[in-house]
C-alpha cells in the first residue's frame, strides 16, 4: 500500500499516514453529525448587517503578493488591494508557529496569558512533552495516540488558559453568532460533538464521538461536517480528511449560498505552509492557488463588488518563512550534537525519566529545558552560544529576562517590563547592557526604544518566556539555518519559521468592505479589531 500524504492541522503534520499502516483493511466513516449548526444561523444583535469573515492564510507572505501583482498573476488579491486596505508589516506572535498564533490572534493575548507556548512544549504539570503534531519520526516515537489526543481535545479543553476568553466566547456572550472553518482554536460555548471512524479510533485509542463546546457553527474537517447529506466537501481521506482549502472555500460558498453565515466566520487554509516547506518562500504556485480559491468565495455572493458590499473580508497570513540553505550548507543545527555532554529526553519519556535536558524543536526556534542537569541556563546559554548558527539564547534569571547574541563576541543585555523605555505599542521597559543583541536601538533623551529586525521584539520574548511552568531556553536559528533534536523533521533548501526575525515574523493584512483601520499592526490587536466592527 502506498503511503498516504500527511493529514495537516494548524499546518503541521498530524500522521495520517502513521495510521494507515495500523489499520490496513479497516473501513468505517465518521457517525452522522447529531447537530443541525445551520439552523443556529440567523443575525445577532450587532450594529451592524454587515458580517466579518476573517481568513487565515497558513504561510501567506507579503513579497509573494507583491511579486504577484508585479507579474498580474493575483486578480483577487489586486481587487481587494485596489477597494480595501493592504498592510505588509502585521507582526505575528512569538514563537512564529500557527497553533500559538491562532491562540494569539483569536484570544487577543500574548503566549504568557494564553498559554499555548509553541506546536511541541514539555508540561511540568503533566509531565511529559505535549506534541500537537510535528513530523513523522517525533510523532511515531511520541504516540499517534497522544498527539492526536493533545491536538483534538486538550489543545482547547485544557491547555488553552481558561483566564482568558475567545472571541467564539465573547461574542456568544454579547448574543452574536460565529463560526470557525478548520480552526484548531475553536473554543466557544456551544456543545458540538467531533466524530471518527472505527479505524481511526481503534487505531489511536480516541472514542467514536467526542464532545466538545465551539461557536454557533463548527466546521473540522470530516470530523464535524454540518453539511453532511446536504451536500459534499471535499473531505475524504485522500484529501486529509477536508483540512485543506478545498473544503474551506466550500464550505463559506454553501453557508453564503444558502444565506446561513453567521455574524462573524473564522476560515483556515492550510495548504500554502505545504507548499513553502517543500519548495521555499519565493514560489509563487501556492498564493496563486490561494488567489483562485478567494475568487470563488467572493463570487459566491454574486460578484466581487456584492461581497463587499455585504461583508467585511479580513485575509491575513500567520508567519513568514526564511528561505533555508540547501543540505550541501549545513542548515540543519543539531541541537543533541552541541549538548552532547548533558542525556536528552527521549521522544515518548516522561519527563521524569532521568534524563538532564528536553529539547522541544520549533523549526527555527527550539526550547531547552534544565530538568536535572547540575549546570545553569547560563551555562547551557554559553554552550550554545558557540555555535555560529545560533542568533541567540535568552531565559529568565532573577525577574529580569537575560538575552546573549551568539559567537565569541556575542552581546548581551536584560530587560524586565516597566521603566522608562517606552516602545511604539506603548509598553514600557526597563533594560540594561547592550540591546543591540536583540537589535534594539535606545533614545535616551525620550526615553524610548525601537526596533530592527524582531519586531515587538522585549514583548514577544517576554510572552514565550512566561508560556508556561519550568526552566527553559528560548534558542534561535540565524537565517537561513534551522533546528533540530532527536527527531524532529528538517526542511533543507524549503522554507522554515519559528524565530522572531522581521523575515518570519512580518506577514501582510488585506482588508476589504468597511473604512475602520485596526489601531495597530500586530496580530494579537485583531481580536479587538474585529470585536469593533461586530459589538454595539
Amino acid at each position: 500500500m502506498r503511503g498516504a500524504e500527511p493529514l495537516r492541522i494548524d499546518g503541521k503534520y498530524l500522521l495520517v499516514a502513521v495510521i494507515l499502516t495500523l489499520c490496513v483493511g479497516c473501513t468505517g466513516h465518521p457517525a452522522a453529525p447529531k447537530e443541525n449548526d445551520l439552523l443556529r444561523m440567523q443575525a445577532g444583535n450587532g450594529k451592524s448587517s454587515k458580517k466579518v469573515i476573517f481568513i487565515l492564510v497558513d504561510s501567506l507572505m507579503h513579497r509573494s503578493i507583491d511579486l504577484g501583482i508585479k507579474q498580474k498573476k493575483l486578480p483577487t488579491f489586486q481587487y481587494l488591494i485596489d477597494h480595501g486596505q493592504y498592510y505588509n508589516d502585521l507582526v505575528s506572535s512569538f514563537p512564529t508557529m500557527s497553533v500559538t498564533i491562532d491562540s494569539t490572534l483569536l484570544t487577543g493575548t500574548h503566549p504568557d496569558e494564553h498559554r499555548i507556548p509553541g506546536l511541541i512544549w514539555l508540561s511540568s504539570k503533566e509531565g511529559k512533552m505535549i506534541n500537537y503534531g510535528t513530523g513523522p519520526a517525533e510523532i511515531m516515537k511520541q504516540g499517534v495516540g497522544p498527539v492526536l489526543r493533545d491536538a483534538l481535545f486538550h489543545l482547547n479543553e485544557n491547555h488553552l488558559s481558561p483566564g482568558v476568553e475567545t472571541i467564539f466566547e465573547r461574542l456568544h456572550r454579547a448574543g452574536i453568532t460565529s463560526g470557525s472553518i478548520n480552526g484548531l482554536i475553536y473554543r466557544g460555548k456551544v456543545p458540538h460533538a467531533l466524530s471518527f471512524p472505527r479505524w481511526i479510533a481503534g487505531a489511536a485509542s480516541l472514542p467514536a464521538e467526542h464532545r466538545v463546546k465551539g461557536p454557533d457553527f463548527l466546521a473540522f474537517g470530516a470530523f464535524s461536517n454540518p453539511f453532511e447529506g446536504r451536500t459534499n466537501l471535499t473531505d475524504r481521506l485522500t484529501k486529509r480528511f477536508g483540512f485543506n482549502n478545498d473544503y474551506a472555500v466550500e464550505a463559506v460558498t454553501e453557508l453564503i449560498r444558502s444565506d446561513k453565515l453567521p455574524d462573524f466566520l473564522f476560515v483556515y487554509m492550510p495548504d500554502m505552509d505545504r507548499t513553502i516547506h517543500r519548495r521555499g518562500p519565493s514560489d509563487l504556485e501556492g498564493v496563486q492557488s490561494v488567489d483562485r480559491q478567494l475568487g470563488a468565495l467572493l463570487q459566491a455572493f454574486g460578484s466581487k463588488e456584492k461581497a463587499l458590499e455585504k461583508s467585511v473580508i479580513v485575509v491575513a497570513g500567520d508567519s513568514g518563512m526564511s528561505q533555508l540553505l540547501p543540505a550541501a550548507e549545513q542548515p540543519v543545527v543539531d541541537l543533541t550534537a552541541i549538548l552532547d555532554e548533558y542525556s536528552v529526553l527521549a521522544p515518548g519519556q516522561p519527563a521524569g525519566a532521568g534524563a538532564e535536558i528536553a529539547l522541544a524543536v520549533n523549526e527555527t526556534m527550539a526550547y531547552v529545558y534544565k530538568l536535572s542537569a547540575g549546570d545553569s541556563l547560563r551555562d547551557i546559554a554559553g554552550r550554545l552560544n558557540e555555535e555560529a548558527r545560533i542568533d541567540f539564547t535568552a531565559w529568565k534569571e532573577d525577574g529580569w529576562i537575560q538575552v546573549m547574541q551568539a559567537g565569541a563576541d556575542g552581546r548581551s543585555f536584560r530587560y524586565h517590563p516597566g521603566g522608562g523605555y517606552k516602545d511604539r505599542y506603548g509598553q514600557k521597559w526597563t533594560v540594561e547592557g547592550d540591546a543591540a543583541a536583540l537589535d534594539v536601538r535606545l533614545n535616551e533623551r525620550e526615553p524610548s526604544l525601537a526596533y530592527g529586525n524582531y519586531p515587538d521584539a522585549l514583548r514577544r520574548l517576554f510572552g514565550a518566556l512566561h508560556s508556561h511552568e519550568g526552566e527553559y531556553l528560548v534558542v534561535a536559528a540565524k537565517e537561513g539555518y534551522e533546528l533540530s533534536g532527536q527527531s524532529s523533521p528538517t526542511h533543507k533548501g524549503g522554507g522554515g519559521h519559528g524565530a522572531m526575525n522581521r523575515t518570519e515574523s512580518l506577514v501582510p493584512l488585506l482588508i476589504g468592505g468597511t473604512k475602520e483601520k485596526p489601531s495597530s499592526m500586530r496580530i494579537v490587536d485583531l481580536k479587538d479589531y474585529v470585536l469593533k466592527l461586530l459589538l454595539p
